[in-house]
Formats: C-alpha cells, structure tokens, sequence
C-alpha cells in the first residue's frame, strides 16, 4: 500500500470511528482543521521507531529478552509494539511490516491456555494481549484470531463476575482489585466490543464504579482505593470514563484536571513515564481537540530529543515497552489508532 492510500484509509477510518462514537457536533469539533497533514518530525520518529522494533523482534514472535528488557518477552507488551505496527496504517497481511506484526500475533497465540483462554501468567499480559487481538481481528488474515479473541474476552468477563469488586487484579481468580490491571482489561473490553464480540453494557459500569471508588478529592486515581493518587493512574481513569462515553461528567473532569496540574511530573519522579505517555496521549485527545494539541506539541519535543539514533527510547521497563508506548503516544497525529473505538 502506498504513503497516499495508506492515509487515506486512515483518514476514513477514523473518521467513521469517531462519528459512530460521538454526537455529531462533537465529531465535527473533535477533527477541525487539516487532518491529513502529518509532521516530519512525527513521521521520522515513528518510521525509525517501527523500524527499531522489527529489527529487534526475535523469531518467536517477541522482542527484546536482554537482562535490561526482559518486558519484551511478556505478551502484554508483544500486544503493545503489534498496536505500534497496526497504528501506523501498516498493511498488516502484504506490508513491509506484515511479518514483524504476525510473528507477534503468533507468539501471543501460543501464550493463550487452550482451555480457559488465559494468556500470558498475568491479569496484566492477559488485557493487552487481549487489546491486540482485538485491534488486529478483522484486518489481520488469520482464522484464528476470531475465536482466541473470544476466549480471551469470556475470560476477562468471567474474572471480573468472580470479583467483589466487579474489576481485575493479578490473577484471573483475584477477589481484590486495583486501577493498573483493571484499566488494561476494560479498555480490551471496549475493544473487543467494537471488534463485534459480546460485552455487556452491566460489566463496562461495573468496572467504571470501581475507578469511582479510587478517585480521590484532588480528581486523582489512586491504586485500589481512593488516595495516593498519580499521574499514570488518573490518565487510565479518565481515558476509560472517556470511552465509556462519561466525558461530561463531574469524574472525567476532575481527573483530567489533575492531569493538567500535576499528572506528567508524578509520572515522571514514579518512573511510570511511558505508561503515563500511553494513556495520557488518549485522555487529552478526548477531553478537547485544543488540549490535545498542546499536549501532542509538547509530546512531539520532548520525543525527539529522547529518542536514541537507532530508533528506540530507554525506559523503567526496557527498550521495548519504551518504545511502542513512546509510538503509541504519537499515533493520534495519524487519526488511524485501532486501539479503542473503530
């Protein structure tokens, strides 16, 4: 697929994503202004970024597996660089990335337990990789994406009923809860939901009570209850009332809120950067086309002069996830992110 077409598509797909999933006032705000201009600067960083990742893959299907990475090899973050991939508009079946993308998918596949539909040894590894099957079924050829997809989502369901809290923890059997595993599964809920699979609309309030249960005074999100609020929590919050289409009500706004204040420097004194950088880029692109502009201008600088000569960024958790949060980040700038609503 050529650079022409390849914006195209994603200009149209996009574009009918958002128009499904909002008010058409709210769309029609959401994309004002010239869409199908990308920044050299962007494309360069994402185009060496990618490059880096396909590079690094290993025959497996994962990445990284150094002493230093050893993220890469978990198939929550595998889920994330084939979202990476996926978000640049890359033609996943014959594109130049297509084998780096279906390794990934391989690799995840032979993560999931047969039976239960588990993947991965993680609540954590299980949503992701469950986001990127989601993201990927419809568009990757591959008959077995359907029902793994499948699978994995009557799992996350069926944790989430065995839980007290109606949310997610470590294990698929955890009867406590806490906002981190809890946001990685609901958002694979939303995402199999829009990729056609079965979701209740009861299990999406449920898990949304719980974020209401950690939001404190100051708007923030704290771990399993209320208090000890920071950046990378609260932009979870505020992205899932967002999808959950709560963007007007009292919680979305005090937490982004927070986000504005004091969000990107707890972010960064936690050592939780990238993950921030991965939802925040979200929240502030639902909260307001103005805000997301100056925080993606901001986001865009501060990138560019992290990024390494051979395309990748460091990081907490390795390279790796560095990497495809870094690339996450910057996806909006394509309006083609198959992340969440489609």
């Amino acid at each position: 697929m050529n650079e022409a077409m390849r914006k195209t598509l994603a200009l149209l797909l996009t574009a009918v994503c958002v128009l499904a999933a909002a008010p058409r006032s709210a769309a029609q705000e959401l994309f004002e202004g010239a869409t199908d201009f990308i920044s050299p600067d962007v494309e360069a960083m994402y185009k060496k970024g990618i490059d880096y990742l396909a590079k690094s893959q290993k025959p497996d299907g994962s990445f990284g597996g150094q002493a230093n990475d050893y993220y890469g090899n978990q198939p929550a973050v595998v889920g994330l660089c084939v979202v990476a991939l996926l978000a640049h508009g890359e033609d996943p079946n014959r594109g130049p990335y297509s084998v780096a993308i279906k390794r990934g998918l391989e690799f995840i596949l032979t993560q999931q337990n047969k039976s239960t539909g588990y993947i991965g040894s993680s609540m954590y590894n299980h949503g992701f990789a469950t986001l990127a099957l989601a993201e990927s079924y419809g568009m990757v050829k591959d008959a077995r994406l359907g029902p793994a997809l499948e699978n994995a989502t009557k799992l996350i369901l069926n944790s989430q009923e065995r839980n007290g809290f109606g949310a997610w923890r470590y294990s698929p059997e955890s009867r406590d809860a806490d906002s981190t595993v809890s946001g990685a599964n609901l958002v694979a809920l939303f995402a199999a939901r829009n990729a056609g699979i079965a979701v209740p609309e009861e299990s999406i309030q449920k898990a949304l009570k719980f974020f209401a249960l950690c939001q404190g005074d100051d708007g923030g999100i704290g771990y399993t209850s209320a208090g000890g609020s920071n950046g990378p929590r609260t932009a979870i919050g505020a992205l899932c009332w967002a999808l959950g289409k709560q963007k007007d009500s009292p919680r979305f706004k005090a937490s982004f809120e927070f986000l504005n204040s004091k969000g990107a420097g707890s972010a960064r004194s936690e050592g939780y950067f990238h993950y921030f950088l991965y939802y925040a880029a979200q929240a502030y692109f639902h909260a307001s086309p103005q805000a997301w502009k100056e925080w993606n201008a901001a986001n865009i600088t501060m990138l560019k002069e992290a990024q390494k000569p051979d395309g990748s960024w460091d990081g907490s958790f390795g390279a790796t996830f560095a990497t495809s949060a870094s690339l996450l980040s910057l996806a909006l700038n394509y309006r083609f992110l198959p992340i969440y609503e489609r």
